[in-house]
């Protein structure tokens, strides 16, 4: 059992508590407030929080941490598979390496969990996984998989397979084949219903099994989108397949705010401290997050690791939220917001009786500059103390 008191709990749940505690016991939060049954704690470990700001860990709502790897060049980029641009069965889970040194640099930042998958080669990537940031054994790690489907639009697809003059090489293409592995995998659904519904043997096919989990509901599509019209259309194709959706990057978002509220799928906004690189983002801004939030838009911030480095998540945040985000919305767009993007906010984001233990202590505000995190307590264990 574990007693935090005496801190500023910002409890991401609408309601903070100065001078108050956190009661942690088995990984899960069981008590928070200023009026904590002391007899309840009193065998507890009581870590002194005076003066410093208690909250939910910090979530990365999109990145590839584990799949490439800092400090080891080719040999530890395991994030795009360019032989195919059509790659359903690939699992984030078989590629995360929990020994990337990234891993610590999240912690020590005051993340303790991530949505982490394939990259955007291909037209369909692979399956994301959402994980702690503890641990050797992804096994152990891991929240919820599969957690979405990545899909990729624009000049990533155009460029790993039109360049050497094979398909895609033009938007249409790429709409056009992601467009008809839906309908197969539609059809199949269909089939393999019909089949259960009657008795009736059914052979299963393990690419098309694959994209089940979208169709009924489970997960959505994970959508790389830089410019307004690959943004509109991703919105367009999830519709007519009625699948549900995350824009990720969204970049021109800031110019179609009102067409992506109405299609009510959230964006995970970034990374917005990186070059224009490419043509794509040159509107890359970081007044993106809080145009969209103003617009009724569920807004997440991402560093999209390694584009930045994913210690400068909270960063990030505080640079949004200076360009219009708002200083409680930035907070919400690292803990709660991504935390329902991902669809584990019955476990992580807030500081709630019943869901996990994962907090982070800093000294200051984690978006300011000089902030230091001083604790990282995953499931209820101390996993990062500064010295």
């Amino acid at each position: 059992m574990l007693l935090i008191r005496n801190g500023y709990i910002a409890t991401m749940s609408g309601r903070d508590h100065d001078r108050g505690s956190v009661l942690v016991d088995k990984g899960k939060i069981i008590a928070v407030g200023t009026s904590i049954d002391l007899e309840l704690a009193r065998e507890a470990q009581v870590l002194d929080a005076s003066g410093l700001i208690v909250m939910p860990g910090l979530i990365e709502a999109h990145c590839h941490i584990g799949i490439t790897e800092e400090k080891k060049g080719s040999i530890g980029d395991d994030c795009n598979e360019t032989s195919n641009p059509l790659m359903p069965t690939l699992r984030a889970i078989d590629a995360i390496n929990p020994m990337d040194s990234a891993f610590h640099n999240a912690l020590a930042s005051g993340i303790t969990s991530a949505m982490v998958g394939p990259g955007s080669s291909n037209v369909v990537g692979g399956q994301f996984a959402f994980i702690k940031l503890t641990g050797r054994c992804l096994d152990h790690m891991t929240v919820l998989f599969p957690a979405a489907m990545k899909i990729a639009f624009g000049e990533n697809p155009k460029t790993n397979y039109g360049s050497n003059g094979n398909v895609p090489s033009t938007r249409m293409s790429i709409a056009s084949m992601l467009r008809e592995e839906l309908f197969l995998a539609q059809g199949y659904k269909n089939k393999r219903d019909n089949a259960q519904k009657n008795g009736e043997s059914f052979e299963p096919d393990f690419r098309m099994e694959s994209y089940m989990p979208l169709f009924e509901g489970k997960i959505p599509l994970k959508a790389h989108v830089h410019r307004a019209d690959d943004i509109l259309t991703a919105i367009r194709i999830a519709k007519e397949f009625s699948l549900s959706a995350t824009l990720d990057h969204c970049t021109e978002g800031h110019l179609i705010p009102t067409e992506i509220a109405a299609s009510g799928f959230p964006a995970i906004v970034g990374p917005s401290l990186a070059s224009r690189s490419k043509p794509e983002v040159e509107s890359l801004d970081f007044k993106t997050a809080g145009i969209l939030n103003k617009a009724g838009v569920l807004v997440a911030i991402t560093t999209d690791h390694p584009v930045t480095r994913i210690q400068y998540l909270a960063l990030c945040a505080g640079l949004a939220a200076r360009e219009g985000l708002g200083e409680y919305e930035a907070l919400k767009a690292i803990t709660i917001n991504a935390a329902r993007i991902c669809r584990v906010s019955h476990r992580v984001g807030s500081l709630e009786v019943g869901k996990d233990a994962d907090i982070a202590i800093f000294d200051s505000n984690p978006m300011d500059v000089f902030s230091n995190a001083i604790y990282t307590i995953i499931d209820g264990e101390v996993v990062y103390q500064k010295k």
